[in-house]
């Protein structure tokens, strides 16, 4: 049977992938954007090309009504959500804390934090069976950051996603008996424009060198952990902080 899955985020980077791999699965899409509907077009057409269905609506993850309005669009269009990855971020321009600016930190704090807070509660609430809900998974994207620190950096970026963690390491006790299972994917250094849009292109290439394995990673490799941490292959984890790092 097709699941359902809501991607906040998705259409471009490790949201598109996402997107992609779950259409190959023959799963129903519904991925939200806010400034590039070509790019979103793009992914709906790559989650079709597939296998599977997709919708693309503009939605701010930091706005409620827009979140409620991305869950009622994907149980008109497709039916009950089953999957929910919490995705949409921003990042402030690289550099140090001191000198950020507090607008820039706010948006990332609304995006990152407060829109995180609003889908979870959002797929919580549709969900959980003791509301009605048949159950399901929410994968919350955080990032290696949230125990590097990212410092010189993105210590703001990476204090937002230490927030992601201990929201799913409390969401996923408070949701066990309603049969909805939270889990963490923190990526490490990720070959995607998400390092250009904070003002450090090439960053993922030429950091990748220093890990482990030896190279920055793909957006379609974190793809697979978060995929599978939707699917029945998962059914037991929940909790879990799966970093896809290349052993960084």
């Amino acid at each position: 049977m097709a699941r359902t899955i809501l991607i906040s985020g998705g259409s471009r980077g490790i949201g598109r992938a996402c997107a992609v791999l779950a259409g190959s699965r023959g799963w129903n899409v519904l991925l939200t954007f806010v400034a590039n509907p070509a790019a979103a077009e793009d992914a709906v057409e790559a989650v079709n090309a597939a296998g599977g269905r997709a919708l693309a609506i503009k939605a701010n993850a930091s706005k409620e009504a827009d979140v409620v309005g991305a869950f009622d669009a994907a149980e008109k269009a497709f039916g009950p959500v089953d999957g929910f990855v919490n995705n949409a971020a921003f990042g402030t321009p690289t550099g140090h804390l001191i000198d950020k600016k507090p607008e820039d930190i706010a948006l990332l704090v609304e995006t990152n934090v407060l829109g995180a807070l609003l889908g979870a509660r959002e797929a919580a609430r549709r969900m959980a069976t003791s509301r009605g809900g048949r159950g399901g998974s929410i994968v919350n994207m955080s990032s290696a950051a949230a125990r590097l620190g990212m410092p010189g950096e993105g210590v703001d970026y990476a204090a937002s996603k230490g927030a992601i963690d201990t929201l799913t390491l409390g969401l996923a006790r408070e949701l066990g008996p309603d049969g909805v299972r939270v889990n963490s994917v923190r990526p490490g250094l990720i070959a995607t424009e998400f390092h250009a849009a904070m003002g450090a292109p090439g960053r993922a290439e030429r950091l990748g060198q220093s890990v482990p394995v030896g190279r920055a990673g793909t957006a379609d490799e974190v793809a697979e952990a978060v995929v599978w941490l939707l699917s029945d292959a998962a059914s037991y984890v929940s909790g879990a902080l799966l970093d896809v790092t290349g052993g960084r």
